[in-house]
């Protein structure tokens, strides 16, 4: 799958100049929502077949900081489904240098907030999610 690379723009920088914390969030959103796309399965897509994939948990591990005009590449590997759930792993580079890993996990849920099987609602996502799973 082809990197997604986010170049740190200056608002996302704080006072110091290195990128706030919090953004290395919506760069796992960017990455993720480019992976699906590319897969076929855009959120759009998923969402017009009434199936959402909301976040139930995030966990970042900082290793370097990045400043404006830095390019992050962004790989994103699926570690974990489930008929309820999926685990994304993320690893950001800047140059060779691992600046942060990170993981974010989604349940599936219908248009009402009730969980459901992605097995069952789309056995066509769910089969392709499952040919991608990376378990190294």
């Amino acid at each position: 799958m082809e990197i997604y690379k986010h170049k740190v723009q200056y608002y996302e920088t704080d006072k110091m100049q290195i990128t706030h914390h919090s953004n290395y969030i919506r760069f796992m959103e960017e990455a993720r929502t480019d992976f699906l796309e590319k897969i076929g399965w855009s959120y759009s897509k998923m969402e017009s077949m009434g199936l959402i994939s909301p976040v139930v948990s995030v966990d970042v591990n900082y290793k370097k900081s990045t400043t404006y005009d830095d390019i992050i590449s962004i790989t994103v590997k699926i570690k974990e489904l489930s008929m309820a759930k999926i685990k994304f792993e993320y690893e950001m580079r800047v140059d060779e240098n691992i600046v942060c890993l990170a993981t974010s996990v989604h349940c599936f849920v219908d248009e009402n907030g009730r969980p459901i099987s992605v097995k069952k609602a789309c056995p066509e996502l769910f089969d392709l999610l499952s040919s991608l799973v990376e378990n190294n």
